[in-house]
C-alpha cells in the first residue's frame, strides 16, 4: 500500500476554502482506497504553516499513477496552483 499525503500553504487566508473545493473533486477519482481532504487544526505550537492536508491511500504504485493521470488531478490542479504558494508531497509505502 502506498500512502500519499500532500500539504498545502495559501497565497492568501482568504484562498483556503477555495483550495479545500478544488482540492475536494479529487474524492471522485476512482483509484483511491481512502482519500481525504481538510483544513489542518493547526494543532502543534510549533508550526502552523500548513493550511490543507490531501491523504491518500492506494493499493500500489499503479494505482497511485493512474490517479495522478486522472483527468479530475488535472482539473484540480488547474483550480489550485494559482491559489497556493507552497505543495509539499509524501509518498510512504506501508
Amino acid at each position: 500500500m502506498i500512502r500519499h499525503i500532500v500539504f498545502f500553504t495559501a497565497k492568501s487566508e482568504r484562498d483556503v476554502t477555495d483550495i479545500l473545493e478544488g482540492l475536494s473533486i479529487l474524492k471522485e477519482i476512482p483509484h483511491a482506497l481512502k482519500l481525504e481532504v481538510t483544513a489542518n487544526r493547526k494543532s502543534d505550537p510549533i508550526s502552523q504553516e500548513v493550511e490543507v492536508v490531501v491523504y491518500g491511500e492506494f493499493e500500489d504504485s499503479a494505482a497511485l499513477d493512474a490517479y495522478k493521470a486522472h483527468d479530475i488531478y488535472q482539473a484540480s490542479i488547474r483550480r489550485v496552483r494559482p491559489l497556493r504558494e507552497l505543495r509539499f508531497a509524501a509518498d510512504i509505502e506501508a
